[in-house]
């Protein structure tokens, strides 16, 4: 059975709110910087707070979310760079005229004009709102280390796009013109205006329940559930030994994006925790219409990117992976299934998530690729 371990520039539709432009200039932390009173004393662990706390947030330890460091350690154990990726073979099959069909030419440039700009988007999200309202300091080291693995994720599409030679307008531009990946990030991006607000500030109600919103999005259905077809697409090929680079890169990031989807729903049920009054019926009920409005939206995608079968897969049986993952995704955060006795359809994808229990898949270079004294083959 599969078990999950694991996550601007606005399209031209969508007219950003003046608040969220005025985020990206300079403009003061939401987090204020330590009063006198905070510097007169030492940390107390039992004082620090996911959010609205009162402790120091330059001073690191003494830890209370020990989870949260090892997670940043994990995920820098797991560096890599998208040049160490040989792409010669990836070349070699996209100029070739019989390499590839229409339709897994239409997948990997689909593909590649979502993720282009999906990583920047999650970037954004985590530095110009995020990170500003967390107060606890372990978790913000997470979220620094989340930030530049995005910024790798970005770079690695864009060294596929490169290599492959393609038409860098059309790709990059994709997610204003291919109404599919537009319809996508027209509803992520409400949820990064409302916390890049420099007005915008935690310790009411609301406004903690709307950063506690904006982490589900992100947490759970942006990287839990929005790059899950094309993951599953570029892998697909990777498997039958075509675009094996391009594969080989996803399969890395997907690692990332699985740790980064851990990361943010260990930080949501810790806020829950700490904060049980904003766990309320119309809240829950609020964040299971969002989770159906993705799954919706994902699945329009999977139509758009697969018109017709390939790779032994098709549109419908995206359907109910989708579900699957809602599913996986809901309980993980505490709500009811939504899809109650969905099947997983691609089972080898827990393969995909597990670098360590495949090595040379690709036949390019070791996979698992943790560094220095973190290596390990057992």
């Amino acid at each position: 059975m599969l078990v999950w371990e694991e996550e601007v520039r606005t399209p031209s539709t969508i007219v950003p709110s003046a608040a969220a432009t005025a985020a990206l200039r300079d403009v003061p932390p939401a987090v204020a910087t330590p009063t006198p009173v905070a510097a007169t004393r030492r940390v107390n662990v039992a004082d620090k707070r996911i959010i609205n706390g009162q402790t120091d947030v330059n001073q690191l330890v003494p830890f209370k979310y020990k989870w949260a460091w090892e997670k940043y350690l994990s995920s820098c154990a797991n560096h890599w760079m998208p040049n160490e990726v040989n792409m010669s073979r990836d070349i070699a099959t996209w100029k070739d005229p019989n390499g590839l069909s229409e339709d897994e030419r239409r997948i990997i440039k689909r593909n590649l004009g979502f993720f282009v700009t999906a990583d920047s988007l999650a970037a954004n999200n985590i530095v110009l709102g995020t990170y500003r309202h967390i107060t606890a300091p372990e978790c913000r080291q997470f979220l620094l280390r989340q930030a530049f693995e995005e910024a790798i994720h970005t770079h690695a599409y864009q060294y596929i796009v490169e290599s492959l030679g393609l038409d860098e307008s059309e790709i990059f531009n994709a997610y204003h013109e291919v109404e599919s990946i537009r319809q996508k990030d027209e509803f992520l991006i409400p949820f990064i205006d409302a916390i890049m607000d420099p007005e915008f500030r935690t310790g009411t109600p609301e406004a903690d329940q709307t950063l506690l919103k904006s982490l589900i999005v992100f947490a759970c259905l942006m990287e839990g559930l929005f790059f899950y077809v094309g993951f599953t697409q570029i892998l697909a090929l990777g498997r039958q030994n075509k675009m094996t680079g391009a594969a080989e890169q996803y399969q890395y990031i997907l690692r990332d994006e699985s740790m980064h989807c851990n990361f943010g729903i260990d930080l949501i049920n810790q806020i829950k925790l700490e904060n049980p009054h904003l766990w309320t019926a119309a809240f829950k009920a609020e964040i299971r219409a969002l989770f159906e409005r993705a799954v919706e939206l994902e699945y329009r995608y999977a139509e758009d990117t697969m018109p017709r079968g390939v790779l032994g897969l098709n549109a419908s049986m995206f359907k109910g992976y989708l579900r699957y993952i809602a599913n996986r995704r809901a309980t993980q955060v505490g709500l009811e299934a939504l899809y109650p006795n969905e099947e997983n359809p691609f089972p080898w994808m827990s393969e995909m998530i597990d670098l360590k229990k495949e090595r040379n898949f690709f036949e390019t270079r070791v996979i698992d690729y943790q560094t220095g004294g973190a290596l390990s083959w057992d």
